[in-house]
């Protein structure tokens, strides 16, 4: 017993020394941290800011540089070392040894070789690429509000072209990556997003993007096979670094208006130009009619003068006595001042052996046009683990939620288009049809309230997820395979109430469309990265795809509701539409990539890819498409040694042949659908083909070679890269025409070849480095000729769309307008002099139109074809939408706290075709509608018997020397005299516009560390704050993006908005 006992104390005493000294280890291992302070710069002194700092071994301790290059880190000991790393300079390993207070000098990576550029299936340091390749990077993005990735790209790449095809809050631009590829296929470049191949851009939030590379010759996408042949646009999302975990809140707010809108006239205006126009035609029509005749004789109507509907026996012929009439700006009535706002917060952490980055964020953007908007909810996971030495694995999820709301304002008929020709002196007021509001003219549709009644929406739900598995089997050997899937689906909704509809329409309308589309793909890639005998660096890469697309598409239409107000389709009585489809595509691949670098001297690479595809037949379903590739880096050679201005010049030349199977679903086979057809004197319902088959149906073919260079001077302060190339593409894809007999509208078929040339030029420059100001400059410089080298035979092809005309014609570019030419205005020494001294309009000394009477003032149009007269034999192929030149230049300064960016945009040459013109630029549609400002100013001919410019209401009319006579003054024959879609409506698309000016203040690190915040910016920009152009509108616009055929026309699209915001980031 007492053994025991004194056995127990004794261990009670080690227990109580091993307690005690356990806690003087703790202790001593809790107040042991060390505290670190020090300052990272380049050679030359500078500070580098944003350096990442990390205690070595401890991966989750770290932190970043301030604007001076400043950093404080509490590390365990004074032995630790620190690892500083940043982009564009070599990581460094800095140990304490016992030392507290560091200076860290960063070596700058020798020409920047270590900046990698991301390619198809894998990535290469940029100074050894040998293929045409431009990249932005998300410091182009940030503090920008771009609702669509798409938005972004607009001006920053040599070669991209961007156009607004609809200026809806979150419609996607139309991409073109070194001009028109197709004449009738798609010319989008396909969009790749962390190497899974997707539909667009608009589901990718652009606050987690990293970089965008584009890859624009054929070398470069001939990886991707039959879908390279428009240029590829590869998109990474950001990935977790190295260091302690980063919580980043962005937020931004502000407000925007509508901008580039057509000047029209006020209600006194209207008021004015109509008694001008109800005066003139009186004196015109007979020369004993005077000012002083009853009013209720002269031609007015509804023309000029409201009430007549309603009293047409009225003698009102003084307008200045109208002070009862409304005074309407009808396009200010239907516009806002509109509110966007977006927030986002993201999470990363990296260790040695996992990596997390993790986002949400949320956008709201109302429309300029009222209710109208779109609204996005964006989650992102993409997360990776190291699962031993040998394998990792990694998965990106990627869920979005959008709704749009497009009330119904763009083209014909529609919301704005019907604002801007409404009269001006009917009220908002006068509210639907059924409140009166069509009793001035059958046709006439309250735009307000279409609006507010109207349902136009889009509502999207998007899944993306893709896992892969990564497995390094020997040092240099890595095989990868990524299955991925993804779901969009759409609805759109259409309601539209009988109460806001025209006269002439007898029920409300109701349309769904519902699309609903899944993506499967799985690929396998095998690299292997050597070198042997130290100088021969060499990459092999082989890989397989294969992919699953099948789309579900159902259309319903109903018309006859008993209610406005139950726009449920099931509600209308008459069901007119109801049919459904579903398409399944698939496609299979395989391909390999060569790569050889000679002591880092001379650079080739070689890739092949052999792609089937189900859209085509048996006989033509795979298809190969080799390149090459090869470079020399001159700065290299041992002659080039000794000049050290020269950082890196590289001569590269590529060839490679990529395609196109962007075509119908199955237009090589028979398709059949029911119907009733006529047999006999009756009608039957009957099962007939809906196309005519084409079996030799095959892909389109792109050949392109690229010759360029890249040049560094002065330690890459200067950075040159230049490209010309020329694109080949045979066998395009065309729906060719059938005569009627053949019972088929067209049939698609292999038909032409057409060429691009064109010229690139990338220019960056660090034009002021010092301690407290930094100034930067990038300049993109591009230009494209587009040429049609044959049409199957055709010399040309017209295309018809809101009755204007284009054509395409061997040796013309793709889709120049078809017009007539005009020669300025006719004057009254274009007539013969009748007898009483005065013109005669009956005898023209030039040629008529179409045998109409002229007047002087009218426009003068070109007799092309010598005939006489003026016909459809007279028009011709006049302009393109091509520029001649596009054009890119941010300039970034910094001082001190303080970073101010500065980005313009815009082009030279090419036109663009105004469809409105029609509704909005002939004088008031014989003064019908409101009209353009200007034709207050147009000619006005001398009348001996009165002078029918209205004085009483004070509004100047002088002629402006070049607006022509109204089209509707005189009478019909006068009338059909004044053509349509001529040159006049064609306007020169140069512009220059300030696209961005931002300003940004970091708060100092000395206010930010008693919050714990790491770094914290606030910013002011305005987006879109001017473009000169003149063009009377949006000239960067292509309303019918889908056909290349139909170019360049501007019809009506939502206007221009100019945005305000004031945004902050927080880095925790």
């Amino acid at each position: 017993m007492e053994n025991r006992i004194t056995l127990s104390k004794c261990v009670e005493g080690k227990s109580r020394f091993l307690l005690t000294l356990f806690l003087l280890c703790f202790c001593s291992f809790t107040w042991a941290q060390v505290k670190v302070t020090g300052i990272v710069t380049d050679p030359s002194g500078e500070a580098i800011i944003g350096a990442n700092v990390v205690e070595k071994g401890a991966p989750g301790n770290g932190t970043i540089s301030d604007i001076n290059g400043n950093f404080t880190l509490n590390v365990k000991s004074n032995k630790t070392v620190l690892t500083v790393s940043f982009i564009g300079y070599k990581d460094k390993t800095v140990p304490l040894n016992g030392s507290t207070n560091l200076k860290v000098i960063l070596e700058e990576d020798s020409q920047a070789l270590d900046e990698v550029v991301v390619v198809g299936y894998g990535s290469v340091k940029k100074s050894n690429l040998t293929t045409s390749v431009s990249k932005m990077t998300s410091d182009a993005i940030e503090g920008r509000p771009v609702t669509n990735l798409s938005d972004a790209l607009s001006g920053q790449l040599a070669g991209v072209q961007t156009q607004t095809s609809s200026g809806i809050p979150g419609e996607e631009m139309q991409i073109t990556v070194r001009g028109v590829s197709s004449i009738n296929g798609s010319s989008n470049p396909l969009i790749v997003v962390d190497g899974v191949i997707t539909e667009n851009m608009s589901n990718v939030n652009p606050s987690d993007v990293a970089s965008i590379q584009v890859l624009k010759d054929a070398a470069a996408t001939s990886i991707y096979g039959a879908r390279g042949s428009a240029g590829v646009i590869l998109i990474e999302t950001k990935q977790a670094q190295k260091g302690a975990p980063v919580v980043k809140w962005e937020s931004y707010l502000g407000f925007q208006n509508a901008v580039g809108l057509p000047e029209m006239m006020s209600p006194k205006e209207w008021m004015a130009y109509n008694l001008y126009l109800k005066n003139a035609m009186w004196l015109q029509k007979d020369g004993n009619n005077t000012l002083d005749t009853p009013n209720k004789n002269r031609p007015s109507g509804d023309r000029v003068n409201p009430d007549w509907l309603l009293n047409p026996n009225s003698d009102t012929a003084d307008w200045t006595l109208r002070s009862d009439l409304p005074q309407t700006n009808w396009i200010d009535a239907i516009l806002q001042t509109a509110f966007t706002h977006s927030h986002q917060v993201s999470v990363s952490s990296k260790g040695d052996k996992y990596s997390i980055y993790a986002s949400a964020g949320y956008m709201n953007q109302e429309g300029i046009v009222k209710h109208t908007g779109y609204e996005r909810f964006n989650f992102r996971i993409n997360a990776s683990m190291n699962i031993n030495k040998y394998i990792k694995a990694g998965v990106n999820f990627a869920p979005t939620i959008s709704s749009q709301d497009r009330g119904e304002s763009e083209g014909k008929d529609k919301v704005i288009m019907t604002a801007l020709t409404m009269i001006p002196t009917i009220g908002i007021n006068e509210g639907t049809r059924s409140l009166g509001f069509s009793k001035f003219r059958k046709d006439d549709v309250n735009p307000y309230e279409r609006l507010k009644q109207v349902t136009d929406s889009r509502n999207i739900k998007n899944f993306d997820v893709a896992s892969w598995v990564e497995a390094y089997i020997i040092k240099g050997l890595t095989f990868k395979s990524m299955f991925n899937y993804s779901s969009d689906n759409r609805i759109d909704e259409y309601f539209l109430p009988l109460d806001v509809q025209k006269m002439s329409v007898k029920s409300a309308t109701a349309t769904s469309k519902v699309i609903s589309g899944s993506r499967t793909g799985w690929q396998n890639t095998l690299s292997y990265d050597f070198t042997l005998w130290k100088k021969h660096q060499m990459n092999v890469l082989l890989g397989q795809s294969i992919e699953n697309r099948s789309i579900y598409t159902a259309d319903m239409k109903a018309t006859d509701f008993p209610l406005d107000n139950v726009p449920t389709l099931n509600q209308g009585a008459t069901p007119s539409q109801a049919s459904t489809m579903k398409n399944i595509v698939r496609t299979a691949s395989l391909f390999g990539r060569l790569s050889y670098n000679y002591d880092d001297k001379y650079l080739v690479s070689a890739s092949v890819r052999r792609d089937g595809s189900s859209r085509f037949g048996p006989s033509n379903r795979w298809a190969t498409f080799p390149s090459v590739s090869a470079g020399w880096k001159i700065n290299s050679e041992e002659f080039m040694k000794d000049i050290e201005f020269i950082s890196l010049l590289k001569l590269r030349a590529s060839w490679g042949m990529s395609g196109n199977d962007r075509i119908g679903y199955s237009d090589y086979v028979s398709t059949f659908t029911t119907g009733n057809v006529a047999y006999g004197n009756t009608s039957q319902i009957a099962i007939y083909p809906t196309n005519y088959a084409n079996l030799d149906l095959k892909w389109e073919t792109t050949k392109a070679f690229d010759f360029g260079f890249d040049l560094s001077l002065f330690r890459n302060r200067i950075q040159l890269n230049v490209d010309y190339y020329i694109n080949r593409t045979d066998d395009l894809l065309y729906n060719l025409q059938l005569p009627a007999a053949t019972g088929f509208n067209s049939m698609r078929t292999n038909l032409a070849s057409i060429e691009n040339r064109g010229w690139e030029i990338d220019l960056t420059t660090v034009n002021i480095n010092a301690k407290s100001f930094k100034w930067s400059s990038t300049l993109n410089l591009s230009g494209n000729k587009n040429k049609v080298l044959d049409l199957g035979g055709n010399d040309e092809i017209i295309t018809d769309a809101w009755n204007a005309q284009f054509i395409t014609k061997v040796g013309g570019p793709i889709s120049q307008f078809y017009t007539y030419r005009t020669d300025g205005l006719l004057t009254e020494a274009d007539f013969e002099v009748g007898t009483d001294g005065r013109y005669n309009p009956n005898k023209p000394l030039v040629p008529t139109v179409k045998g109409k009477k002229q007047r002087p003032g009218n426009v003068k149009y070109v007799d092309t074809d010598n005939s006489g007269s003026i016909d459809n034999d007279d028009r011709v192929a006049y302009g393109s939408n091509d520029p001649d030149i596009m054009f890119g230049f941010t300039n970034r300064f910094t001082y001190k706290d303080f970073e101010l960016s500065i980005f313009l945009r815009g082009q030279i040459g090419g036109n663009v075709l105004w469809i409105g013109a029609r509704n909005l630029d002939t004088g008031g549609k014989y003064g019908a509608n409101n009209t353009l400002k200007r034709w207050l100013h147009c000619y006005k001919e001398d009348y001996p018997n009165g002078n029918p410019i209205p004085t009483e209401l004070g509004i100047d009319m002088s002629w402006d020397g070049k607006t022509p006579t109204p089209y509707g003054l005189g009478d019909n024959s006068e009338q059909d005299g004044q053509l349509h879609r001529t040159d006049l409506e064609i306007f020169d698309a140069t512009f220059l516009r300030i696209q961005n000016i931002s300003l940004a203040y970091n708060m100092p690190k000395k206010w930010l560390n008693a919050l714990g915040i790491k770094a914290a910016k606030i910013y002011g920009t305005v987006e879109n704050l001017h473009t000169f152009t003149d063009y009377i509108g949006n000239p960067d616009t292509n309303s019918y993006s889908t056909n290349p055929m139909l170019r360049g026309a501007d019809y009506n699209t939502y206007p221009l908005s100019r945005k305000y915001i004031f945004g902050v980031n927080v880095t925790f």
